[in-house]
């Protein structure tokens, strides 16, 4: 269930929804006037979240790379790489 707290708790409960980020690895979403207005988590979840992404972003433009049949074999490759090094 995600932890709820008014923007209230923001400034008077840093420490305690700092903790809970760091414990729990989770967000804790803010509300504003009783509306959802923002969603506070630890830099390492953010960054692994992100990092997600990213991988998620590449995976996706492989597979389109692979629909539109522009790939190489992996011989190929490793066969130019290899004699990139050796120049």
């Amino acid at each position: 269930m995600p932890n709820i707290r008014p923007s209230s708790d923001l400034r008077n409960k840093y420490n305690e929804i700092s903790e809970f980020c760091h414990k729990y690895s989770e967000p804790v979403y803010i509300t504003k006037n009783g509306q959802g207005d923002l969603a506070v988590m630890s830099i390492d979840t953010y960054e692994k979240l992100i990092g997600k992404f990213e991988l998620y972003n590449l995976l996706d433009k492989g597979l389109e790379a692979m629909k539109n049949h522009k790939v190489k074999p992996a011989e190929d490759v490793f066969e130019k790489v290899e004699s990139d090094l050796l120049e």
